[in-house]
């Protein structure tokens, strides 16, 4: 088992910050909508219209971290907008679908005109970065300046998430498992959660050309069945998993990462988990 101290990255500096969680996602809880890929006539229904990386709302940018897509050298955008409300985020600033971007497209162009050969790619993050329509055009882009493409999703568009991996414009996803299917609405707040987040994990593994990191990440007064999650992400095929140590760093109001002998506990569940044998195991402490 490797154990780290914990790689979640909290609020970018600049982004737009919001006192308020709502209850509602712009883009449509029950209704995907359509990615544009940057393709004349992908789009469809009200989204009739060709997409570009300029429509992207871009909460924040990170011009190079060693964290976000494990072993390469990336920039990070950090999305505007996440339709679930986990207690323990820790971007919760940038959950508010409502506010606009702070940081416009071309300055990550300008970035990577600067530092081609010294980065890797490009990771989108949030917020929840498949929520925005404009995501597959902006993917394709960063291909053609010739970088990789990472992602982090808790899934929560699995058609979506479809349409990207099989236009082949993902090499990386970072995805976030919260639970089993019957707990999933206490930590994501909304009905059907689990079913579209495991059907996203499903996605992803349907997708081997595509590398990943299952993560799940605890909580004191979360719902207590990690250890069923991981052994549910191995026997559908999970061969990176990592286990996260919430911080209260960036998380809302009011939430509190630790308790006593919490410390403990989580160790203790990391070495079960080890026992799973996946091909890669890591621990991310919170310290």
């Amino acid at each position: 088992m490797r154990t780290v101290s914990s790689s979640a990255r909290s609020l970018p500096r600049g982004a737009a910050d919001v006192s308020a969680r709502p209850r509602f996602d712009e883009a449509g809880a029950t209704r995907e909508g359509t990615l544009s890929l940057g393709v004349p006539g992908l789009a469809q229904g009200r989204d009739a219209r060709e997409w570009t990386p300029d429509d992207l709302q871009i909460a924040g940018l990170v011009p190079m971290s060693t964290v976000d897509w494990p072993g390469k050298f990336a920039a990070s955008l950090f999305l505007q907008g996440c339709p679930w409300a986990c207690p323990y985020c820790h971007n919760s600033a940038i959950i508010d679908p409502r506010i606009p971007g702070v940081v416009a497209w071309s300055a990550l162009e300008d970035l990577l005109a600067r530092r081609r050969g010294l980065l890797d790619g490009v990771v989108f993050s949030g917020g929840e970065a498949t929520r925005q329509i404009a995501l597959g055009a902006a993917m394709a882009r960063v291909r053609e300046l010739g970088f990789g493409v990472g992602l982090h999703t808790a899934g929560p568009y699995p058609r979506r998430l479809e349409e990207l991996l099989g236009a082949g414009l993902v090499d990386w996803v970072g995805i976030d498992v919260k639970a089993t299917r019957g707990n999933y609405e206490a930590v994501a707040g909304r009905s059907g959660a689990g079913e579209r987040a495991w059907e996203s994990l499903g996605i992803v593994l349907a997708h081997p050309e595509v590398d990943h990191e299952v993560r799940l990440t605890v909580y004191p007064d979360g719902p207590g069945d990690a250890l069923a999650v991981a052994r549910k992400a191995h026997e559908m095929g999970v061969r990176s998993f990592a286990l996260q140590q919430a911080r209260d760093m960036g998380a809302p109001d009011g939430f509190s990462a630790t308790r006593p002998g919490w410390d403990d506990q989580v160790r203790s569940l990391a070495r079960d988990i080890e026992t799973l044998d996946f091909d890669r195991f890591i621990f991310r402490a919170d310290s």
